[in-house]
């Protein structure tokens, strides 16, 4: 049995996924100055406390598909190939009452924007972890030529080069 549209409920979750989202950014701005300024005595907690909250999102994102596919019974339809896809958000709403459609709109399109500015702060975190692994590495052939690029243990064995926890011994 398909259960009817809830206008407030839509509400609550799209609300819900926002503040979220907004809680997730300032999680992952704290885990992103840790990176930056080299402090890991919280790294794992807060990326523990960023995961969680990632999956409480994909909860409620689960609940926001299903209280909208029962705004519409044509939400999945045949793309000429023979294969479904869902319809657009905006093509699902275009039924409602003014008001709703307005309201859902306009929070939908805020739900948006959290997203991207997530995305965005990822990727630019993503491209310092990278240059930094890319600049440690150089630096290792610099300093050490005859080693043909490869890393070993304290104990002679040799190791991954992902550089993920690596740290230099510089007595002599």
């Amino acid at each position: 049995m398909k259960e009817a549209w809830n206008f407030t409920r839509c509400l609550l979750v799209l609300t819900g996924e926002i503040e979220l989202l907004k809680k997730i950014s300032a999680a992952q701005n704290i885990v992103r100055q840790a990176v930056i300024n080299r402090e890991w005595a919280d790294f794992d907690e807060k990326t523990a406390e960023v995961n969680r909250m990632g999956e409480e999102f994909a909860l409620l994102e689960d609940e926001r598909i299903r209280l909208f596919s029962t705004l519409d019974n044509i939400t999945v339809r045949d793309n000429g190939h023979g294969n479904t896809e869902e319809k657009p958000f905006y093509a699902l709403i275009t039924h409602l009452p003014i008001e709703e459609s307005k309201e859902l709109s306009r929070l939908y399109r805020e739900l948006k924007m959290e997203t991207l500015k997530i995305r965005a702060l990822n990727e630019s975190l993503l491209v310092y972890v990278t240059e930094a692994k890319t600049m440690a590495a150089a630096y290792l052939e610099a300093v050490c030529p005859a080693r043909g690029g490869k890393l070993y243990t304290r104990k002679g064995r040799r190791v991954s080069q992902d550089l993920k926890s690596m740290v230099l011994n510089n007595q002599f």
